[in-house]
């Protein structure tokens, strides 16, 4: 395994360095999970043929099969000399009592979303899953939706946050009546003031082209995700998209180097 790893890390080098020559803007796709069909190898090769790296992230957080110090340490153990970013992508609020400063740090990057949280009631919350989410006053969780972007954006360790303002299928299509200027400002402010990259998510196709003309007013910084489920990668055709309508340029990027050795 170590020696296939090896000759695939020579093929992404130097495919990336071909990917520079052509341009300056870092193409990379920062939210990529090994789920389903979407093997090692197939990573590597889809990456080799679109010239997009990688950023592979483990899900990491109560209820999923990482959730200790030690299974984190035995996945990057097992990716090591991978030619891709690792990351973590921190599930839920529990996960900072998980795993220890020290671990988290031999990540290349953090990310996490505000999708999963404990309401009033004490109730555990995933907003993707229609059946755990109920809006009876549609103003009252977009303002404690915002509030609970801002106090993770601001007490939590991660560089981008993620799947940004996604909306739980009952309110999804009051998408731009919901999140208001006013709204959308808080986030920005939050995410620029504590140093926290935003995401454009391919999958979901959000944020919004209202809000990242916005964000890039405000001096944010931005990166490219797909957050996928398979090998049914894409093209970042929404990222691109974006790229090209607002005007994003490298200053508006975010860049990380891979830490692993």
């Amino acid at each position: 395994m170590k020696k296939i790893q090896a000759i695939l890390v020579l093929v992404f080098l130097c495919t990336g360095i071909m990917a520079q020559v052509k341009s300056d803007f870092p193409l990379i796709d920062y939210h990529v999970h090994l789920k389903g069909d979407l093997t090692y190898e197939k990573a590597v090769e889809h990456s080799r043929q679109t010239g997009i790296k990688y950023g592979i992230a483990l899900n990491c957080g109560m209820g999923f099969p990482t959730q200790t110090d030690s299974a984190a340490l035995a996945w990057l153990g097992s990716m090591k000399g991978s030619p891709f970013m690792l990351a973590m992508q921190a599930e839920g609020r529990e996960w900072v009592k998980l795993f220890s400063p020290a671990v988290i740090a031999k990540f290349d990057y953090v990310f996490t979303d505000a999708m999963t949280y404990t309401d009033a009631s004490g109730k555990r919350v995933r907003l993707w899953i229609k059946e755990e989410v109920t809006v009876p006053d549609k103003q009252k969780f977009m303002d404690d939706l915002v509030g609970r972007i801002g106090k993770i954006l601001s007490t939590e360790p991660v560089n981008i946050y993620v799947n940004p303002t996604f909306l739980p299928e009952c309110i999804a299509g009051e998408y731009d009546k919901l999140w208001t200027r006013e709204r959308m400002l808080k986030v920005i402010e939050f995410a620029v003031k504590n140093h926290v990259a935003i995401e454009i998510n391919n999958r979901y196709r959000i944020p919004s082209e209202r809000f990242i003309v916005l964000a890039k007013k405000h001096g944010a910084k931005f990166a490219f995700g797909t957050n996928n489920t398979d090998s049914n990668m894409g093209d970042l055709d929404y990222c691109l998209l974006m790229k090209k309508r607002v005007g994003l340029t490298a200053k508006d990027m975010l860049v990380l180097k891979i830490k692993q050795k």
